[in-house]
């Protein structure tokens, strides 16, 4: 699936102007409230109009505003789920689900009931009304509903937004199975970094009505950019090694070389995406002895950049893996960093990802 996106519209105190494509995957429209994203979620799904621009989906012109063209919402094929769900109140979930599985009648792909059942894991509330169940299960049923409907792409607006933590805990990984098995190409909308670097293959940085950054995840987000609005870190896929449950560790493996980290919930086997942020990165022109610091990987300056009036961005070459890190000026010249120079990453803390397989 290819999604080209070139539009532009204006309303009272806000103006958005946006392009990006994507060649299929996870799409995620990333910043802050009120920046343009859900805007753009709903002239995908064709709920708003743009005043100029065009929209194309696997060669489909869905909106070419200077040749006419405006693809009503139910001939796109796009499935769309919203904060709220908006289920059916008078209507039981198998009710909601099967008003999907209707819809796409005339569509190739639709999924069986049964499969998007399992999928989910919502066979035990197929009897129930809306008003019985959690948020958590309310969005999984609203998923499967667009998934029923037999979409070719699937939007996602803020889905876990008015969730609590523990909600969103429980619908994530539902989210990272939609992603592995469905192969599904989604576009999903977040001000949620966590959300973004679990799920997301691509980055669109929205701020302001504008993209100020836009590409692979791992990418986007090791770059030094005061404009893009995210925290320079790696985004690394690893795999669970091995397990000591006397310590409560686990082994990490990845293309650089091997992480320990809090074992937690995870197997042997597990794959997983793991976030290490600049700021918990620091290093040393030597192997250094006689620390507490678990995690020190041999590693190469790839470039330096300025990240704020007293600190220093680096880009490292971790065996063919980039690491960031940010360190003051002052330690920069006192180490004597150049792009090229050795070095040792050590790795203070990491943010990962406890419970979905990637």
């Amino acid at each position: 699936m290819s999604l080209q996106v070139e539009i532009s519209l204006s309303r009272p105190g806000f103006t958005l102007e946006v392009a990006f494509d994507s060649p299929g995957g996870v799409t995620a429209l990333f910043g802050r409230s009120g920046a343009g994203k859900s805007t753009i979620a709903g002239v995908l799904a064709g709920l708003v109009k743009p005043d100029r621009g065009r929209i194309i989906v696997d060669g489909q012109v869905l909106v070419d505003r200077s040749a006419g063209i405006f693809v009503p919402p139910h001939r796109r094929r796009i499935g769309s789920v919203f904060q709220d769900g908006r289920l059916f109140p008078h209507l039981s979930v198998r009710q909601n689900l099967l008003y999907g599985a209707w819809f796409a009648r005339s569509q190739a792909n639709g999924k069986p009931l049964r499969d998007i059942v399992e999928l989910l894991g919502i066979g035990a509330l197929l009897d129930r009304r809306p008003a019985t169940l959690s948020g958590g299960e309310k969005q999984r049923v609203a998923i499967g509903r667009a998934l029923l409907m037999g979409p070719r792409l699937l939007v996602l607006d803020e889905p876990l937004a008015a969730l609590d933590q523990a909600r969103k805990e429980e619908i994530l990984p539902y989210l990272e199975r939609l992603r592995d098995e469905t192969r599904l190409p989604m576009v999903y909308v977040s001000h949620s970094r966590d959300e973004v670097v679990r799920l997301a293959d691509r980055l669109v940085v929205i701020e302001a009505g504008r993209v100020v950054s836009s590409g692979p995840i791992a990418e986007v987000s090791s770059r030094f950019d005061p404009t893009s609005g995210t925290e320079p870190s790696a985004v690394l896929a690893v795999t669970v090694g091995t397990i000591d449950r006397a310590h409560g560790l686990a082994t990490l493996e990845f293309a650089g070389g091997r992480l320990t980290v809090p074992a937690g919930r995870l197997v042997a086997g597990q794959r997983l995406r793991l976030q290490i942020r600049a700021r918990d990165v620091a290093i040393a022109t030597g192997r250094p002895e006689g620390l507490s610091i678990l995690n020190i990987l041999p590693a190469t300056v790839l470039e330096m950049a300025a990240a704020g009036p007293t600190a220093m961005g680096l880009r490292l070459d971790c065996g063919g893996t980039i690491l960031v890190a940010q360190i003051t000026r002052l330690s920069a010249e006192a180490l004597g960093l150049a792009p090229g120079r050795a070095v040792h990453a050590l790795i203070k803390s990491v943010s990962f990802d406890r419970s979905g397989a990637e």
